[in-house]
């Protein structure tokens, strides 16, 4: 299976931590959005990352790859069996990807993607709004519902990928979830973060 997609997104990221779970063999092609890679865009014909070839099969988007890993090779599960359990593991996975990652990305564009990457200055009063304003309510939230080391099920899976994803770019960007405030949260993200798929998936090459 070939992985299209630089590890510095958060989607991309999210599928390199779920064939990691699984013992999925890969290569891994760190391309960036909208590059003019023929075989890319033949799997992502949007431009859009990750997208992933796997012997002729390609399918572009974080969690509909998420989905097909899932069934490719089901053991470990990361979606809950549970009905209940699975539909708020698919909750959370579009709360990452929708309301914590569009404030989250925010940030990291201002503090790092601009400077760093684009070598052009970022809008730092915009980026303290978001962390100011715009994330404590999200924070919050997550704060609220995490009672393990898991957010669902008592296993790990698609909703602990799904959020955490996105945290490492809010380090890359100076930020750390006040363990003060968000004590719970905190917690997790560092106790996620630190498991041998994301450490491997965030050392994984960006370019």
């Amino acid at each position: 299976m070939i992985v299209y997609g630089t590890s510095i997104s958060p989607f991309v990221r999210k599928v390199l931590v779920a064939l990691a779970e699984k013992g999925i063999s890969y290569e891994h092609r760190p391309v960036a959005p909208q590059a003019e890679d023929a075989a890319f865009r033949a799997a992502s014909p949007m431009g859009k990352i990750p997208a992933i070839d796997h012997d002729g099969f390609r399918l572009a988007d974080s969690s509909a790859i998420l989905d097909y890993l899932e069934r490719l090779n089901p053991q470990p599960a990361l979606v809950p069996a549970e009905p209940k359990d699975a539909a708020r593991a698919r909750w959370f996975d579009k709360f990452a990807e929708v309301e914590l990652h569009q404030k989250l990305g925010v940030v990291f564009t201002e503090r790092f993607l601009k400077p760093r990457i684009f070598k052009v200055p970022g809008d730092e009063a915009l980026a303290q709004q978001a962390v100011d304003k715009h994330l404590p309510p999200l924070f919050d939230y997550l704060d609220s519902q995490i009672s393990g080391p898991f957010l669902v099920g008592g296993a790990f899976g698609i909703a602990d990928i799904a959020v955490a994803a996105p945290f490492h770019n809010l380090r890359l960007a100076q930020v750390e979830v006040d363990p003060a405030r968000w004590p719970k949260l905190a917690g997790w993200v560092a106790l996620t973060l630190d498991r041998p798929a994301f450490v491997a998936a965030i050392a994984a090459p960006a370019w």
